[in-house]
């Protein structure tokens, strides 16, 4: 009687065992999940050059390894981050052409920026390390809000060039992908709520087509079927003729990234918390969920695919269906890898115009700098303090100033080899160091309260 009360108020209450709703419904389950990471996990390698079919792959295999540390407790997909896409568009940045609408992937420079993003992915597991060994609250003490707020905003803002120039190619089909992608947020219902990016893709995507402004002739060329690994797209390729400069430039420059990407990672989980109602930053452990996290973006950036990130669209879909299985999630990762077998997918998605790339990164860039205002609002930071104020003006200023200087980054000379820090990087640093040497701190993270961490762990709706 239990499971027949259950099948009736689906949606209403919590499962925790997808199995009894069938086999097919565990599919259709999965096939939403898949969706909903879908759309901005294919559009970093669009904006960056990164192989489609490659990170498709490694964000499934980094969503299976995730779960396998994690013990397939924790119903979190990985996809792509857009916290990284500063750091390749400094050390790789997209090569122009005559034709305005084409950017072309900087083949030479993508493995060096791919070998970056592995090293601030071992941030993740020495942080993993300190809190097993030392406990969440000594080392987290190091990234409160009023660093990692700032360094969120900044990161969206210094995005924000590249999202204009590229709407600019043709601000129609921009326009079109920005609309689709608001009306869906706010009037959408269901599963059209949940999927906004993918909607305004495919919406100016198509009107494109019938425009005629997109040329198909790749995709026609393209096989069905095909390996989805390049070896010379691999961080490992680079060795074959290194660069020392340009190697520790690459480092430098991406690894502080990584600073904020794990307090956002940090927030991602205890959202997940709130809307399972399981504390997963006590079990199976904060230590394990960045364990998970950081391999998975280690092993995807050095086969050439972007870091990997937990996904808020997914906890999205957890909160709309009330299916909290892990099991669905393993399931839209199996199609995530399946899908990566099919180069003309792959071209069909590189065809996609450069300015539906820009509509819809234009609200994602947006959509970043609003987590960092979200992270400082719901902290409560004190800005009557003096330090407080200090610490976010000298990130911002640093991370926007810098980016938008005639220098574009800070550089200097260690020996012969010239080191160049982006403004993220520097911004991100100094914040760190002045909130440690700064009188005043106030912050306490709290494993039993991961509202800390900008997220209410309140279960809500049950």
């Amino acid at each position: 009687m239990s499971e027949k009360n259950k099948k009736v108020t689906l949606g209403e209450n919590g499962i925790f065992d997808a199995r009894e709703l069938g086999t097919p419904r565990m599919i259709l389950l999965g096939l939403q999940h898949m969706f909903a990471m879908f759309g901005a996990t294919i559009l970093v390698p669009m904006l960056t050059g990164l192989d489609v079919s490659t990170t498709l792959l490694f964000a499934g295999l980094g969503t299976l390894l995730f779960h396998l540390i994690c013990k397939g407790k924790v119903p979190a997909f990985l996809g792509s981050s857009f916290a990284f896409l500063g750091g390749y568009s400094a050390i790789a940045p997209m090569l122009e052409t005559e034709n305005p609408n084409i950017k072309l992937p900087n083949t030479e420079m993508l493995p060096y920026a791919c070998f970056g993003v592995a090293c601030a992915g071992l941030l993740y597991l020495l942080l993993a390390l300190l809190i097993k060994v030392f406990g969440a609250n000594r080392v987290m003490k190091f990234f409160p809000p009023i660093v990692t707020g700032p360094v969120i905003i900044a990161i969206g803002l210094t995005l924000s060039q590249s999202a204009i120039d590229n709407c600019a190619q043709d601000w129609l089909i921009a326009l079109v992908a920005i609309l689709l992608v608001v009306a869906s947020n706010i009037w959408g219902r269901g599963m059209v709520k949940i999927v906004p990016i993918i909607i305004g893709v495919i919406g100016s995507y198509v009107l494109a087509a019938c425009m005629g402004r997109v040329d198909f002739s790749a995709v026609a060329e393209a096989k069905w079927i095909g390996f989805p690994i390049h070896w010379e797209a691999t961080a490992f390729s680079i060795f074959s003729d290194l660069d020392a400069s340009m190697l520790i430039t690459s480092i430098i420059t991406i690894m502080p990234i990584a600073l904020a990407t794990i307090v956002e990672h940090i927030g991602d989980i205890s959202a997940i918390s709130s809307t399972v109602g399981k504390n997963y930053i006590k079990e199976p452990g904060l230590h394990k969920t960045l364990l998970g996290d950081g391999l998975a973006t280690v092993v995807a950036s050095l086969f050439g695919a972007p870091a990997n990130t937990t996904y808020g669209e997914n906890t999205g879909v957890l909160s709309l269906t009330k299916v909290y299985d892990p099991r669905v999630i393993r399931i839209a990762a199996v199609f995530a890898v399946l899908f990566s077998f099919s180069p003309k997918f792959a071209a069909l998605i590189g065809c996609m115009p450069t300015a539906t790339c820009g509509g819809v990164s234009l609200v994602l860039y947006g959509m970043i700098s609003a987590v960092g205002v979200r992270n400082i609002v719901e902290t409560r930071i004190d800005f009557s303090k003096t330090r407080n104020v200090i610490i976010a003006a000298l990130i911002l200023v640093l991370s926007i100033g810098i980016k938008y200087s005639a220098a574009g980054a800070i550089a200097f000379n260690i020996g012969n080899v010239t080191i160049s820090l982006s403004g993220l990087a520097v911004g991100a640093l100094v914040g760190i160091i002045m909130n440690a040497l700064l009188p005043g701190k106030d912050y306490n993270f709290d494993e039993d309260e991961p509202s800390d961490t900008g997220v209410c762990f309140a279960v809500k709706g049950e």
